[in-house]
């Protein structure tokens, strides 16, 4: 990849923050690019982020409109908070006359008169100006006026070779609107960007980006997600674990509970998953909040991420366990996010962890499987996205933990919407059990790849002065079923 894209030396910046990175670079200068998309997926946005980026370069730059007027142009641009102050726009629409029956032709078809007309002023425009940037919006309009996908084509690739003559950087919109579905536009395009607009029966719509082609580059391939927001459109490249690795030495890092570092075989190993698995209520969150703790206690950073619980209740939760990691927040330590699976994406999600330990994150917490499945439109892809982000942390040593909620309370019927423990490198179990006429909670180990750890089934308190590990629950039988059975003191644990 990297031998291909060398060739491709002079790239420009689209201005559109993420896009650059899926097109390795940017756009090679003084080519014919083509940006295709249904109404309202963006393509007007990204067009002015990709003609302001130009203008902020000193470049001139150009936008030629065959639809929108140029107050309509302005209109998107204050929305956005931008200025259009040094964007030259030219307007090539009928005006009010076109109503006017005397005016419309009788002898020629329309097409032939309006298409050579429309395509003079295009030129024109061009030699006006002298643009290194120009948008052409949109080539609906073209192909209505050309009426054959023969003349269409023609002139398409006419207007490519008469712009790469003049050294400008092409952009053309297409959004779809012409009575036929003409990929020949494809072919002509140097690169093709393809925008969609996915909708949702719950939450907001989802927006993913590909790249159709892109002649000598290696660029970032497969659907990324994007928002558009004030200030346009933000892209967030789909994460690919593989061009990340590296190999780092590891250590191992303590909880703050020597008893939990025991069972444990001496703490959690940098680059290392673990999933902390169990019913509601056993104390899984708090578990994984005593790791972070620990961690900003020894001037480690952390980052938690919180689908269900509100932040300021998970704050109050952990203070009352003597956990304080309000103290943390203010010294930069942590930061905790709370997310919403109904407007999140799967892209835009992976890109607040990518840049949580861009910033030195160590410990990365995510609370809860349950959630992040939620915010996946199709649960297929979540193993594929989790497995991709887990390997990316883990390629960074960064210490991952994974709530895991399991449905049921006690017995053997308890199970878990999707299946993750494969891919834990660590797993953590939590369980209720019933004795005395109390229901506690045990704690065991029942997977770790980093080192050897204590195979007991040990009892898990959780209390006004905090977490603690108890005793090895050896005079129980069939803790993990959840109603044991015991012989001894009962008293004595």
């Amino acid at each position: 990849m990297e031998e291909q894209n060398s060739v491709a030396i002079d790239f420009l910046p689209t201005g559109v923050p993420g896009l650059d990175e899926v097109l390795a670079g940017g756009l090679t200068a003084n080519r014919l690019y083509l940006v295709e998309g249904e109404p309202g997926t963006g393509k007007t946005t990204l067009a002015l982020q990709f003609l302001n980026e130009g203008m902020r370069r000193g470049e001139p730059v150009l936008y030629v409109t065959l639809a929108e007027t140029a107050e309509e142009l302005r209109g998107v641009a204050r929305s956005h908070g931008w200025s259009m102050d040094g964007i030259r726009i030219e307007e090539i629409i009928p005006d009010e006359k076109a109503l006017d029956p005397d005016q419309q032709y009788t002898i020629f078809h329309p097409s032939e008169i309006e298409l050579g007309s429309t395509t003079q002023r295009i030129l024109a425009a061009v030699d006006k100006y002298h643009p290194r940037r120009i948008v052409l919006d949109s080539l609906s309009e073209l192909q209505l006026l050309a009426e054959s996908p023969l003349r269409y084509r023609r002139q398409v690739l006419a207007l490519k070779q008469y712009l790469s003559s003049r050294h400008c950087t092409s952009m053309l919109l297409d959004d779809r609107t012409a009575l036929t579905t003409d990929l020949q536009v494809r072919s002509v395009a140097h690169a093709v960007l393809a925008l969609e607009l996915t909708d949702q029966d719950y939450g907001s719509d989802r927006r993913r980006l590909r790249v159709v082609k892109y002649r000598g580059v290696a660029y970032r391939g497969g659907a990324h997600d994007y928002k558009i927001v004030k200030g346009g459109l933000l892209v967030y490249p789909r994460l690919v674990a593989a061009q990340s690795r590296q190999s780092l030495p590891q250590r191992q890092l303590s909880s703050g509970m020597p008893a939990l570092d025991a069972l444990l075989g001496g703490g959690l190993e940098e680059g290392m998953s673990t999933l902390i698995s169990g019913p509601s209520g056993t104390g899984k969150s708090s578990l994984a909040a005593q790791f972070v703790h620990a961690a900003t206690l020894r001037g480690e950073a952390c980052a938690m991420f919180l689908f269900e619980e509100a932040r300021n209740n998970m704050l109050s939760r952990c203070h009352s366990l003597g956990l304080n990691l309000s103290d943390a927040i203010d010294n930069g330590l942590l930061t905790v996010q709370q997310i919403d699976p109904a407007e999140l994406a799967p892209g835009e999600f992976s890109s607040a962890v990518l840049k949580a330990v861009e910033h030195g994150a160590r410990v990365v917490v995510i609370d809860s499987l349950n959630g992040y499945l939620n915010a996946v439109p199709d649960e297929r892809f979540l193993i594929v996205h989790l497995h991709e982000l887990l390997t990316y942390l883990g390629q960074r040593g960064v210490v991952s933990i994974i709530v895991g909620v399991q449905q049921g309370m006690l017995g053997s019927h308890m199970s878990t919407t999707v299946d993750a423990s494969y891919l834990a490198d660590n797993i953590i179990m939590l369980r209720y059990f019933e004795a005395a006429g109390e229901v506690r909670q045990a704690i065991s180990v029942f997977k770790k790849r980093g080192s050897a750890h204590e195979r007991t089934i040990r009892r898990f308190i959780i209390g006004a002065g905090g977490l603690a590990v108890g005793p090895v629950l050896k005079d129980f039988h069939g803790v993990l079923t959840g109603v044991p059975t015991f012989s001894g003191d009962a008293d004595r644990d």
